[in-house]
């Protein structure tokens, strides 16, 4: 089949065709400033190399269509017309305790989502966009909602409940949900191909390190605590959110400065992390070549940014009682070698090694632990794309 993944943000369409018999990715890229009259479709070309086309869109079904558009485009397409594509999958980032799932999209699933959105605010209504464009240009098409909560759905109360006032949760559904499911699943699930093991045997800690990054235990298969909470602020020190943090401190800065709810969520979503601490940049690559050129900040930020991935395996080792294989992957783990080796360095106690050598690899699959490690220490790029497409297959074929 040729699945239409989609990833539909607030100004913003990604899109992958991926033909699943295969499991190649026919055509990829995205369309971004939606609004702005400067707006532009990238792209990449059959040849591998990379375009843009500039354009004035005003709203997501715009996007979408100027998407289709470029992919049934005689010189630049892959496709003849829109009946090639067979389903479209949709990211979907909050499905609450809704969602345990994948779902295909009927209209009481949008009812859902919906009822959803003040949990997502910045997400879910962008979703739906996506959702509501490929319904209007493409009404015959099926279509699949791949929930990024959806995976942590299996974690036990103990580990996701807050100690807040219970009536909160139960009336308001505040509890900590979880993120990244979905590049969480395809790693722990593609890791154990790789290496060839039994997944319900083994226990896993996958590190989805980016711009945002999160930390999963995967025992026998299934989420048991993630780092993310009710929101994707909670947890590890982030490009621009802050991670754990005392909220005694956010209260203290909101009664000192006279800070609105909406200017203190600003604050931690978008003006802290490592751009925060080192006030040079969100980019990793960035931090390390200050870090290299002396910048004090930056190695203040790098040490507290590794030091918090580095806590959490260590936790989520305990909680498991145990853990058998570490996953590094996202744009940081995937890509900085001096940071893996910085986080499992202290992690020596519980018989992690690297290997200088094999931790040299970028962006492809491989075990970076020595051979006499007693945790197998691997990078698995990951393909969440894949994961939605395969999915969507699945159930539209039911």
């Amino acid at each position: 089949m040729k699945i239409l993944v989609i990833n539909s943000g607030s100004s913003s369409v990604k899109y992958k065709l991926i033909d699943t018999a295969s499991e190649q990715t026919l055509a990829e890229g995205g369309v971004e400033k939606i609004g702005l009259a400067d707006g532009f479709l990238k792209y990449k070309r059959r040849d591998g190399s990379k375009a843009i086309l500039e354009l004035g869109l005003t709203d997501h079904k715009g996007a979408i269509q100027a998407i289709l558009n470029m992919l049934t485009d005689v010189n630049e397409g892959c496709i003849k017309n829109y009946g090639e594509i067979d389903a479209v999958g949709h990211r979907v980032v909050h499905g609450a305790e809704k969602f345990t799932e994948s779902v295909v999209i009927t209209d009481e699933v949008k009812d859902m989502i919906r009822q959803c959105y003040d949990l997502a605010p910045l997400h879910n209504p962008a979703n739906m966009t996506g959702i509501e464009a490929i319904t209007a240009l493409m009404p015959d098409v099926p279509q699949v909602g791949v929930f990024d909560t959806a995976f942590h759905q299996t974690m036990p109360a103990k580990a996701f409940m807050y100690a807040l006032p219970y009536k909160f949760y139960k009336e308001d559904g505040v509890r900590r949900y979880g993120f990244h499911g979905t590049s969480h699943r395809y790693v722990s699930q593609r890791v154990c191909e790789f290496l060839g093991v039994d997944i319900t045997k083994q226990r896993i800690i996958t590190c989805h390190v980016g711009n945002g990054g999160s930390i999963t235990a995967v025992k026998y298969g299934k989420s048991i605590d993630t780092s993310m909470g009710l929101t994707p602020t909670e947890g590890l020190m982030m490009g621009t959110r802050v991670g754990d943090v005392d909220p005694g401190a956010l209260t203290f800065l909101m009664l000192k400065h006279n800070l609105t709810a909406e200017q203190l969520q600003a604050i931690i979503n978008k003006q802290s992390g490592m751009a925060g601490v080192t006030e040079i940049s969100s980019d990793m690559r960035e931090i390390e070549a200050a870090v290299n050129a002396g910048d004090e900040r930056a190695r203040l930020g790098l040490d507290m940014y590794e030091l918090r991935i580095t806590k959490y395996i260590g936790a989520y080792a305990a909680e498991m009682g145990g853990v058998d294989i570490i996953v590094f992957t996202g744009g940081v783990g995937e890509n900085q070698t001096g940071l893996r080796s910085s986080v499992c360095e202290p992690l020596a106690f519980m018989g992690v090694e690297i290997d200088a050598e094999s931790n040299k690899v970028r962006g492809e699959e491989a075990i970076i632990s020595t051979p006499s490690s007693r945790v197998k220490v691997c990078v698995i790029p990951t393909d969440e794309e894949l994961m939605i497409a395969r999915d969507t297959e699945a159930l539209v074929k039911k």
